[in-house]
């Protein structure tokens, strides 16, 4: 395994051998591997070949030696599913989502915390912290009860249930905060300092990008087997769901290792970030025409993913939008709910309220003209809605009781 680390600000070098969390410059270390080297070991075809049913599979560009040495659960290899062209989707004919609620956790934070976990074991450490709006929290969990680790989590008091109790059951010591996941973020910080714990924050340690980025790996391979092309392919347009930025950052990664690699040739897709409207610090910045995002005010959204007020590596994200000629947009609690019933009605996808914002963003592009009929464009539904059982309704159950004659009548009335 050879790694460097590198300041993603200065391009300033840090030992890979200790222990790292920002740069001296205070912004997010991004691994390099010698890939002029990897092109003589590694191609699309060999890993075609490959049965590691994981992320793993792409072990020559993640923090290992071989897949062996992976804290893995079995994360990643999640499916590209086409939407059908019925409803609202007719006006699209080539959608597709790439849905990560396929991960151990039930969400792509699965394949950061695998990554960032192997690599914190590989280097000793023994307990990790870290502040959460949720998936991280029980994905953070799940991977270091497999290391046998301890972890700490700090989350707001109004997480969802489902995170919560997810990750008490593994163990976990949850930590609930009166505030915003920046509150629990500044307390992890101090905590770690004065415990010496290792902290795990979205882009503060160099790992959970690694992970992150085998979904733009994944994406290159699930397109071509799409389009049934032996060559690797990438789509016109991706919309993300966007807190910290970590997927999509890593995606970009993805790509430009890709190409140093020889698989793929400069184009990019047009890269879409979608936040909530009452939490949308990278949005406000990139219509601003600004090269970093300020903390965004009086943050709110139910999409827990989404109420991240402030990001470490936003002039990194606002940099990935303008260079492929990307946009950034909101939508409403409303319309994100609207998605996430839309996406089941109509496709049978049990996505999260992040993966109904993006479902609904997408729709306004196309209506708008931005999004083109003849593109292709992937959706990525970022968990599971299970998550957010507390947010769904139930309008439509018919209670019925068997001893009644008249229960057929009803339920004839009920299903024309």
């Amino acid at each position: 395994m050879h790694i460097a680390l590198e300041c993603s600000l200065t391009g300033e070098v840090h030992d890979p051998t200790q222990l790292q969390g920002l740069s001296r410059a205070g912004k997010p270390l991004l691994a390099r591997y010698d890939l002029n080297s990897l092109k003589k070991q590694i191609s699309p075809e060999i890993l075609r070949r490959r049965t590691e049913r994981s992320m793993w599979r792409f072990h020559e560009v993640l923090p290992v030696n071989s897949p062996g040495e992976a804290v893995s659960l079995g994360e990643g290899l999640t499916p590209l599913l086409t939407c059908k062209p019925r409803g609202p989707f007719n006006d699209f004919r080539d959608l597709l989502v790439k849905d990560e609620s396929f991960n151990p956790t039930q969400s792509f934070k699965a394949r950061g915390m695998s990554a960032a976990i192997t690599r914190a074991a590989a280097m000793g450490v023994t307990t990790v912290a870290l502040p959460s709006a949720g998936n991280a929290a029980g994905a953070a969990t799940a991977y270091a009860a497999r290391a046998g680790m301890k972890c700490i989590i700090f989350v707001p008091e109004d997480t969802p249930p489902a995170n919560i109790l997810e990750s008490a059951c593994g163990g976990a010591q949850v930590c609930l905060v009166n505030g915003l996941i920046s509150d629990c973020g500044r307390l992890c910080r101090a905590a770690c300092d004065r415990f010496g714990w290792f902290d795990l924050s979205t882009l503060k340690e160099p790992f959970r990008i690694e992970g992150k980025k085998t979904m733009g790996y994944e994406l290159a391979f699930d397109l071509a087997d799409h389009r049934c092309s032996s060559s690797l392919q990438l789509p016109d347009v991706i919309l993300y769901p966007t807190g910290g930025g970590t997927g999509l950052i890593g995606m970009w990664k993805a790509f430009d290792e890709m190409e140093t690699l020889g698989w793929i040739g400069p184009e990019r897709p047009r890269m879409v970030v979608v936040q909530a409207e009452g939490c949308a610090p990278i949005v406000k910045a990139f219509h601003e025409g600004a090269t970093s995002a300020p903390m965004f005010p009086h943050a709110h959204t139910i999409a827990a993913g989404l109420r991240v007020p402030a990001a470490v590596g936003d002039f990194i994200m606002l940099d990935i939008l303008r260079t492929s000629r990307g946009t950034a947009m909101t939508v409403t609690d409303g319309e994100l709910m609207q998605g996430v019933e839309e996406l089941a009605r109509y496709q049978g996808f049990h996505c999260a309220p992040e993966g109904g914002a993006i479902w609904i963003a997408a729709r306004r592009l196309k209506d708008a003209g931005w999004i083109r009929h003849d593109e292709t464009v992937v959706l990525f539904n970022t968990g599971a809605a299970v998550k957010y059982n507390h947010l769904l309704k139930c309008e439509n159950a018919l209670k019925l009781d068997h001893n009644d004659p008249r229960t057929l009548d009803a339920l004839a009335l009920a299903c024309p």
